[in-house]
């Protein structure tokens, strides 16, 4: 093989790579804005899944857990404050496990819903099925505590799938609730409590 051959192989490769690069730009310059708002559909949605009482449901702000981005909001009808929202991660055994935790006035756990993860399937995975995420309901701050025993006070962790378990209840949703304690009390205490019901 001669340098000219080489020189030939070499520039045919970078016009393939432009020419792929500039159609991987163009589909994700079409594709990214219509990701964009299946995505805060599929939000506006589980919000309302998780408060399905409220009139409307406004975002109060954002925070950051594990440096990720999350949000929190405020659910009302009428007038009145039934609950908050607050979007959490929890750091699993193989991802970190994407949250929204809806809360009644007293901070107790309504309901989550797991919104992403990449946990073990068959194992980790299970976090999203009905009989672990019913658990959470009526759970308050101290309950968020995973037992690997019969509990219908704590949260009984998955069998294979503790580490998954804790992630969810003592990571996402205990962190998630309390971040939700403090910045609910502290702001009704620095610019006068909204009126809740």
């Amino acid at each position: 093989m001669t340098g000219k051959d080489i020189v030939k192989i070499t520039l045919n490769l970078v016009v393939v790579y432009l020419i792929g690069g500039l159609i991987l730009a163009v589909v994700y310059a079409r594709t990214s804005p219509i990701m964009f708002k299946n995505a805060i559909i599929e939000k506006e949605a589980a919000l309302k899944k998780l408060m399905p009482d409220a009139d409307k449901i406004e975002k109060m702000g954002d925070w950051y857990i594990h440096e990720k981005h999350s949000e929190y909001f405020v659910a009302k009808k009428g007038d009145n404050i039934i609950g908050y929202i607050v979007q959490s991660f929890g750091k699993g055994y193989s991802s970190y496990i994407d949250t929204l935790i809806a809360v009644d006035n007293d901070f107790k756990v309504q309901r989550i819903n797991i919104l992403g993860h990449a946990e073990t399937p068959g194992l980790g995975d299970e976090i999203e099925a009905d009989n672990f995420i019913n658990q959470f309901k009526g759970k308050d701050m101290e309950h968020l505590k995973v037992l690997k025993t019969d509990t219908t006070e704590y949260i009984q962790a998955i069998s294979g799938a503790t580490i998954s378990s804790r992630a969810v209840a003592e990571d996402a949703v205990k962190n998630g609730v309390d971040f939700l304690i403090k910045v609910i009390k502290e702001r009704g205490a620095k610019h006068g409590a909204d009126k809740q019901s």
